[in-house]
């Protein structure tokens, strides 16, 4: 959870809320002085639609029963989706997919010695909770894509499973091989925790959620406040999607009824080993029980217990099994044909299924989407047409393995690679501050939009709230870049939702958008994710709801009817400076790592930190870490930076004069394609699926973004020959960006010659 927003507000900052450009329509980015002020004056319009009752009421359908992948609530919620959007004048079908989705028939768990616990793998029906009590629809707490097992084994404490808890548990001379772990959830995606539990022996994985992280050392735990109790516990995904997402056994083709499937046993993504996740009630027997060393500090969570690595007798008899079978996915498309350019195609999606109900992941984000659908509806009887055609999905299978919109994008991808300009994606709302992420040629255009929005509490624009927040409660160079740089900055994407196939996969630009930081919860992926935690302790008023899809159809809006596509390259090339500065300096880093580990073989010295009645094992002497060649990386940089320069001058230029509409149609014709430039023909080692060579979910961080991954995970991991290709690689691509937009530039000045 993001800290409370506590900025001082002066007097000046409450006067009614007036957009930060509203006063010349002519600088809105793709827009002539022309089309912005009949862009504003249809924007004005559209904002005024949406109403927080009725994305109230959507919510409470929508997330009044289990609606999991394959389950009758889950398809009925697509047909309703459907049938409103066709309700409101948008062309809409429903697109059907066949993928693996594997669900339990047995799941038992006790410890064997020293002392007899049987865990009980349920979470309590509350009387405050009333969906809390549908046990026949409910899927049971498990991970998808776990191996069936039988095992019985010692067990191990990991931390959070990552590779550097396991260098601390090797240098404390503990193995893992042939037991079973126990991590906490946190400090990386869980997919990852089995996938280096398994790469280091281990026979089986238990994942539990802490107190520390996510229950009652955070507050009050539900009913009686936000956070989890104590019989919660986090469903999810345990797929190797840092491989590839979608379904295990189509990769890189859309699951249709037909496809040509792999065996599950020759799937790469399918987890091969038994893995099951906690309660904190259900496992604080087992870390109780446990002996061994103490846990470093840093390792300990808030049990009333003390935590230990364990290796000894503690012993656990762990059993899954699960139903391997087909289940049908449904995806809602809808669209609004394009005027101008019909085969320019902007789409919106966020998710329609749950673990559960799902009231605030995913139906905060889908309400919202609905109610822009329904707003643009209204348009359309005024009159309303967008220059793009408009794409709305409601993605079905996001949470086993974005399975919906990876197989949707791949059965689709020639048309998509053609037709696809951008991409914006929501995956739930709740309440606070804007957050921004995605392609940084889009960074511009996002924030542009964000000071055109109203934040309901402070009555400033949503990115105002956002800038003040950095200010005070950033970094210092958040707050510096807030106070002085004319944009925000916005993220970088890993992955965990469904932008994934459209930017990493088809090079598609892409944002992602939703508000958080001030209704801070433990009920993820749990039955407490439901319309009455929602109501009671999320964005109940559903103002947020409102404001998300204020900004996000006025995005959608904005880009699909810009005269010129809205990228601007400037930002794109201060980042990419700003990562080929991090690679530097990172691969410093582990220089410097190397030699003080040699050195302290070369004494005898490995911790002065630790207990010397537990000696360490002597880390591996390295080979010294050789220069690198960022020569290829600094030539392309320039080569960007003075492309960004030449196209914001021809860009301005064509804006003052009224470029032609052939002049613009060349330039988007080529501005389409700026992600697809960023792409690697060969995508990134060890695995092609993933492409995009600036933004890829990281092997061993899973959610979490590598940027310049090729390079940066060859250098993290000491595989120098493969840096210095990489290199070589992500120059290429910065080359084929500069000259795209030197093309772009050129189709917008009037009698230059492509250099």
């Amino acid at each position: 959870m993001l800290p409370l927003f506590r900025a001082l507000l002066v007097p000046s900052l409450l006067l009614p809320f007036v957009p930060q450009t509203v006063l010349d329509p002519g600088d809105l980015r793709g827009f002539t002085s022309a089309s912005a002020k009949i862009e504003r004056d249809w924007e004005a319009k559209f904002k005024a639609i949406p109403e927080p009752a009725r994305l109230r009421e959507a919510m409470r359908r929508l997330s009044a029963r289990p609606h999991h992948v394959g389950s009758p609530y889950g398809k009925a919620n697509a047909e309703w989706l459907r049938d409103q959007l066709t309700s409101y004048g948008w062309q809409a079908s429903i697109e059907e997919f066949q993928v693996l989705f594997p669900t339990p028939k047995e799941r038992l768990l006790e410890m064997v010695s020293p002392s007899k616990f049987t865990a009980k793998l349920d979470e309590q029906v509350l009387k405050e909770d009333p969906t809390s009590n549908q046990k026949a629809e409910q899927l049971p707490t498990y991970v998808a894509y776990s191996a069936d097992g039988d095992v019985t084994a010692p067990l191990v404490y990991v931390n959070y499973g990552v590779p550097a808890d396991y260098d601390e548990l090797d240098r404390r001379g503990i193995s893992v091989k042939g037991a079973i772990v126990i991590a906490r959830y946190g400090g990386s995606w869980r997919g990852i925790k089995p996938k280096v539990a398994y790469e280091h022996g281990a026979v089986g994985c238990l994942i539990y959620s802490d107190p520390k992280d996510d229950g009652y050392s955070q507050g009050l735990t539900y009913p009686n406040g936000p956070w989890r109790p104590s019989d919660g516990a986090q469903r999810g995904s345990i797929m190797d999607m840092p491989t590839y997402p979608g379904d295990p056994l189509t990769p890189g083709v859309g699951a249709t009824k037909d496809a040509k499937r792999l065996a599950v046993k020759d799937a790469a993504t399918v987890m091969k080993i038994p893995v099951l996740p906690l309660s904190y009630g259900d496992a604080q027997p087992l870390l109780a029980a446990m002996t061994g060393p103490v846990a470093p500090e840093s390792w300990r969570g808030s049990l009333p217990i003390t935590y230990r690595l364990g290796a000894g007798k503690t012993t656990v008899h762990l059993k899954l099994s699960f139903d391997w079978s087909l289940k049908t996915l449904y995806d809602v498309i809808g669209k609004i044909p394009g005027s101008t350019y019909p085969d320019e195609w902007v789409i919106r999606g966020n998710h329609h299924d749950a673990w559960v109900n799902g009231a605030e992941d995913p139906i905060s984000g889908a309400v919202a989407e609905l109610e822009e659908a329904r707003a643009m509806g209204e348009l359309l009887k005024q009159g309303w047409r967008p220059k793009r055609t408009i794409v709305y999905g409601f993605w079905d299978g996001e949470e086993p393995a974005l399975l919906g919109s990876t197989e949707w994008a791949e059965a689709h991808d020639a048309e998509l690679r053609q037709k696809g300009v951008l991409y914006l994606n929501t995956d739930g709302n709740g309440r606070g501050y804007l957050g921004m992420e995605g392609s940084h040629s889009l960074e511009r255009f996002f924030n542009e939009v964000a000071k055109d929005v109203e934040d309901p509490e402070t009555k400033l624009s949503v990115w105002k709230r956002a800038q003040l927040h950095a200010i005070a409660d950033g970094s210092a160079a958040d707050k510096k870049d807030a106070r002085t740089r004319g944009d925000l900055h916005i993220g970088a994407l890993g992955s965990g939702s469904d932008f994934t196939p459209f930017l990493q996969h088809l090079g598609i630009p892409t944002l992602n958008a939703g508000f958080g930081g001030e209704d801070g919860g433990g009920i993820y992926h749990s039955i407490y994710d439901s319309f009455a935690w929602y109501m009671k302790y999320s964005d109940s008023s559903f103002v947020y709801g409102r404001a998300l899809a204020q900004v996000v159809g006025t995005g959608i809006m904005r880009a699909a009817s810009a005269d010129v596509l809205p990228m601007e390259f400037g930002n794109l090339s201060e980042t990419v400076n700003g990562y080929v500065g991090e690679l530097k300096e990172l691969r410093t880093k582990v220089a410097d790592k190397i030699a003080e580990t040699n050195k302290q073989i070369d004494e005898g010295v490995f911790s002065a930190t630790v207990d010397p009645r537990e000696p360490l094992k002597a880390p591996k002497a390295e080979e010294p870490a050789p220069v690198l060649n960022f020569a290829p990386m600094d030539n392309a940089t320039d080569q960007l930076s003075r492309a960004a320069q030449r196209y914001e001058k021809a860009y301005a230029s064509a804006m003052a004069s009224g470029a032609s509409a052939a002049q613009f149609a060349k330039a988007n014709d080529l501005l389409k394609l700026a992600d697809q430039m960023l792409l690697g023909p060969n995508g990134l080692p060890l695995r092609p699926w993933y492409k995009h060579l600036l933004y890829a979910p990281g092997l061993y961080t899973g959610y979490g973004v590598k940027t310049m991954p090729g390079v940066r995970e060859a250098v993290e991991q000491r595989r120098w020959k493969e840096a210095d290709e990489q290199i070589v690689v992500a120059a290429a691509a910065l080359e084929r960006e500069a000259d795209l937009i030197r093309r772009a530039s050129a189709a917008l000045e009037v009698g230059k010659p492509v250099p």
